[in-house]
């Protein structure tokens, strides 16, 4: 059943399935490497779109889950965390924590587990879509789902 899947999406679905999710990886035809983009395929609000950015924070990285509808506020989630600065992580940064390439970066799948930070907003969906491994694969989960699976903070982000 996975073996359509890129080996990095093949790792989302194991780990997926240890955590008790159900849902299943889609393959899309174009890069959804944007929360516009994906939505757009899916046929979806923006806001409905996990979006998964990778900061460099207190010398480690941050995974933040924020609604494809904002723009994190740095600064602001930095003092709300008690965190020294939060900047972008490089490409080389992302694929070093995560495995993954910026703009298809999943919640899960990671060489070890990152420090996760959930927008709130993202309960107003009753299902959302995160990047499953690559930028042409996507995942549909619950937001329940979402906070089981990174162990994540919910903090307001924008």
């Amino acid at each position: 059943m996975t073996a359509h899947l890129p080996a990095r999406s093949r790792l989302v679905h194991d780990s997926l399935r240890d955590a008790g999710i159900t849902g299943e990886i889609v393959v899309l035809p174009d890069a959804a490497s944007t929360a516009v983009l994906a939505a757009e395929a899916l046929g979806v609000e923006v806001g409905a779109i996990a979006n998964s950015l990778v900061f460099w924070s207190d010398d480690e990285p941050l995974l933040v889950m924020t609604s494809g509808a904002h723009r994190v506020d740095t600064r602001a989630l930095a003092e709300r965390l008690g965190r020294g600065k939060i900047q972008r992580a490089t490409p080389e940064q992302v694929r070093e924590a995560t495995g993954q390439a910026i703009g298809g970066v999943a919640p899960t799948g990671h060489p070890s587990p990152l420090t996760t930070v959930i927008d709130p907003d993202l309960a107003n969906y009753p299902e959302i879509w995160t990047a499953g491994g690559t930028p042409h694969t996507v995942v549909p989960m619950t937001y329940d789902e979402l906070i089981r699976l990174t162990d994540g903070t919910v903090t307001k982000v924008d």
